[in-house]
């Protein structure tokens, strides 16, 4: 591999202008991360018209560090106000919000930051040596292979709620059924919208969070008055112990890896990629009752998984011009409005653009981690506020929030009404993660699994004719029945162990 290229483009991203916009574009993804409701999809596309008389390496380099920082500023409020404002900020809010209940606000956001820099940087160094190689690999995804993918992706859902799994497999049954609302994009028939023109492009994923996260346990937390608000004990402190640090360390090198893997997938992005991470680390302890409860591995696996794959969605971008997920979407189309053909010839044709985003990336992961660690003590100081003035002020937030993203007083509605859904849902057991998370996969795997039944012709058994389809199914399999196992496993020692206490018995006598 010939290093000249990438060296000159860190001579392209040092430049002043370009540092200044990577600096602005870090801050306003924090701010936009920390803002429920307002995604980087819709900063960048509000952002799009600044960059037309901006340089193209300049203004991708400020939209790829927008795009960075929001994936830690959501990391914020899913830890402290239980409100993921991106959808690969679900899953952090099982342990996150449970440390800072328990007065470890601090320590769940250095973790994150920690996480966050290592995964985004080895997912750096791994797509400057490997871009070409994976690209084609990535390629060789079709229909099948997505169907697949999201197939395993939905029965990891069970996986990560905390309480029954019935329950959780019937929340991700209601997910489902909410991803089908709409118009089918394949025949154009209106599903489920009950002749409403607001329900015919379907339900969008920031009210149905915003709901059922931030209204639903507002309402909850506000009818159980008696309940004590446990506020951090201290707010100095936020560089995590070595005793976390070691919990967290092999949570963080597999999220970086599996991260990355399944970040240059098309359709797989970071919000599987956290997903998944979650599940692998819960699999793995030797205490999985932990998880939920406010285990350090559940923040540091999702969080260091998702930043890797934000950095390695960039692939399939920039050697492909296949967007990996919707913020890649609009990043693709602010390429095409500077004029840049995106694609495999990118990289020889325009090195300076291709290097200079991807080497803009370390100096995002530095900026990041200086700024997020010293302002964690600000952050926590939200838990301080008396529940009568931040249930209201959230309630607030939420609701501008989720009107900012399409000036729609009709997701005002859908938040109320998510909101009681979440109510109810607390009330009667049910997590809201496993609904939202199905909610997002749903989309893929219907869209996938009907564009396969036609390349098969109605024929299932096509999945397993292709090498990669027939090995995530057979995984899929495996992860299935392994309770199954399990169960089986713990009945076989109960049972020994009982006949070696009936043994013992005996001998006594």
């Amino acid at each position: 591999m010939d290093f000249a290229p990438v060296l000159d483009g860190f001579g392209v991203v040092l430049e002043p202008v370009n540092l200044l916009y990577c600096l602005i574009g870090v801050v306003i993804g924090m701010l936009v991360g920390v803002l429920p409701g307002l995604g980087p999809a819709a900063t960048i596309a509000i952002l799009l018209p600044i960059t037309f008389g901006i340089e193209p390496v300049t203004a991708i380099i400020m939209l790829a560090g927008i795009f960075y920082g929001a994936q830690y500023g959501g990391t914020i409020t899913s830890v402290l106000l239980r409100l993921p404002g991106e959808a690969s900020s679900v899953v952090t809010v099982f342990d996150g919000y449970a440390l800072a209940r328990q007065g470890r606000a601090g320590t769940a956001l250095g973790i994150a930051a920690i996480g966050s820099f290592v995964g985004g940087t080895v997912s750096i160094v791994a797509l400057t040596l490997v871009a070409p190689l994976v690209a084609g690999f990535a390629l060789d995804f079709g229909p099948p292979e997505y169907t697949a993918l999201a197939l395993l992706g939905i029965l990891l859902v069970a996986t990560v709620s905390g309480g029954s799994r019935l329950k959780a497999v019937v929340a991700a049954c209601v997910g489902l059924l909410l991803a089908t609302v709409g118009r089918d994009t394949f025949t154009g028939a209106e599903r489920f919208t009950f002749d409403n023109l607001n329900l015919a492009d379907g339900l969008d994923f920031v009210p149905i969070a915003m709901g059922l996260f931030g209204l639903g346990e507002i309402l909850y937390n506000l009818e159980e008055r008696h309940r004590t608000v446990h506020a951090p004990a201290t707010v100095a402190n936020v560089w995590p112990s070595r005793t976390d640090l070691r919990q967290a360390s092999g949570a963080i090198g597999r999220g970086s890896v599996l991260g990355f893997f399944l970040g240059i997938l098309p359709g797989g992005g970071a919000t599987i990629s956290s997903l998944a991470a979650y599940a692998l680390e819960k699999r793995r302890s030797k205490t999985p009752e932990r998880f939920g409860k406010g285990a350090v591995e559940g923040v540091a696996a999702p969080e260091t998984a998702n930043n890797a794959a934000a950095t390695s969605s960039f692939i399939p971008l920039l050697t492909l011009g296949i967007p990996a997920n919707g913020t890649m979407a609009v990043i693709f189309g602010a390429l095409l409005i500077q004029g840049v053909a995106v694609g495999p010839q990118l990289v020889s044709q325009e090195p300076e653009l291709f290097w200079g985003v991807v080497n803009s990336m370390y100096i995002d992961n530095i900026l990041l981690l200086i700024m997020s660690i010293p302002l964690v003590g600000l952050f926590v100081r939200i838990l301080r506020v008396r529940p009568a003035i931040l249930a209201p002020v959230t309630v607030m937030i939420t609701l501008i929030g989720v009107y900012t993203v399409n000036n729609s007083v009709f997701d005002i509605v859908l938040v109320i009404v998510f909101g009681a859904l979440g109510y109810v849902m607390k009330k009667l057991g049910f997590e809201p993660g496993p609904l939202v998370l199905a909610f997002v996969l749903g989309s893929l795997l219907e869209d996938s699994l009907r564009r396969s039944l036609r390349i098969f012709e109605g024929d299932p058994t096509g999945f397993l004719t292709r090498p990669i389809s027939g090995t995530l199914l057979v995984l899929f399999v495996l992860v299935a029945l392994l309770p199954a196992f399990q169960a089986l496993r713990h009945r076989r020692r109960a049972t020994a162990h009982d006949a070696a206490a009936a043994t013992d018995d005996k001998e006594l006598v």
